[in-house]
């Protein structure tokens, strides 16, 4: 059922990349949610594994004495959306891992691994993009921290190195204080669904909670990777909270995205729900910043 060839425990993040650069096919593995299944479809067929999976250190959650929060990469989505530190601070990336797949896929599948699958339909890649997050990556020359906008290179494809190991993803503090945010994962159902689209949206409020002081806005399945909408949100700066603002946002949004046709939603749908998606996720977000949707 599981042509694998080869399984390897690494000890450490260093062990781990040792054993990668001495076998040039082997493939990492953590919770094995993605990997697993295209073992079983034969995608992988007589492969090596790597597992980083008994690493303690990949995961755990914290934060550094700068307000930045670190999640190792290894961390479970079930943890992420329990932990204190996310429910406080980023509530918003708890509640979109929460909604990948079923209990069994949240308990056992990594933060760490749905991002580097380079899917755009992951749970956590609009969100993470919204956050502004860094990923830190590990190789044999040391450690280098990539931001999320430039480590997707097209569909299942990322700058990661092939004896690189992410080991860490860092939200830093002015990325997050102060601003509200909210998650739509679109399916044809509401459970185990891989997304039509996501959508992330983050904002910060001016003193008096009328005006936006910032907004991103981030999508998943609108193009071939994750994107942010950096045009229409550099537009939203300083409006008021209203309709015009709203309608803006959504119009703008579809300037941006390039979303494709297939099996779940063709490229005319997935438009619709672009626009109507940003509505829906910047008024949340308003809501969450303390503003009124309505003001």
């Amino acid at each position: 059922m599981y042509d694998i060839q080869k399984f390897y425990q690494a000890a450490d993040v260093q062990d781990a990349i040792c054993a990668l650069q001495e076998d040039p096919e082997a493939i990492i593995i953590s919770g094995g949610s993605d990997v697993l299944i295209k073992i079983r479809e034969g995608k992988f067929a007589g492969c090596s594994l790597v597992s980083i999976h008994g690493i303690r250190k990949l995961k755990e959650i914290s934060m550094e004495a700068d307000g930045s929060i670190v999640m190792g990469s290894a961390v479970s989505f079930s943890h992420v959306t329990n932990h204190v530190i996310v429910q406080e601070h980023i509530p918003m990336l708890g509640n979109a891992v929460d909604q990948a797949g079923g209990p069994q896929l949240r308990n056992v599948g990594t933060i760490g691994g749905n991002v580097c699958n380079g899917a755009t339909s992951a749970d956590s890649a609009s969100s993470l993009f919204a956050l502004n997050a860094v990923l830190v990556l590990t190789g044999s020359d040391g450690v280098r921290e990539v931001p999320i906008q430039e480590f997707y290179t097209g569909p299942g494809r990322t700058v990661r190195e092939h004896a690189e190991v992410l080991t860490a993803i860092k939200i830093r503090k002015e990325d997050y204080a102060d601003f509200g945010g909210h998650y739509i994962k679109y399916g044809k159902r509401n459970a185990m669904e891989i997304a039509t689209l996501g959508c992330a949206c983050m904002v910060k409020l001016s003193a008096n909670k009328r005006q936006v002081e910032e907004m991103r806005l981030a999508y998943g399945v609108a193009a071939p990777t994750p994107i942010r909408c950096t045009a229409v949100e550099a537009k939203a700066q300083g409006m008021k909270i209203g309709n015009e603002l709203y309608e803006l946002v959504g119009a703008g949004a579809l300037e941006e995205v390039n979303p494709r046709s297939s099996w779940r939603a063709s490229r005319e749908f997935r438009l619709q729900l672009v626009e109507e998606l940003a509505k829906r996720a910047l008024k949340e977000a308003i809501e969450y910043a303390g503003g009124g949707a309505d003001a």
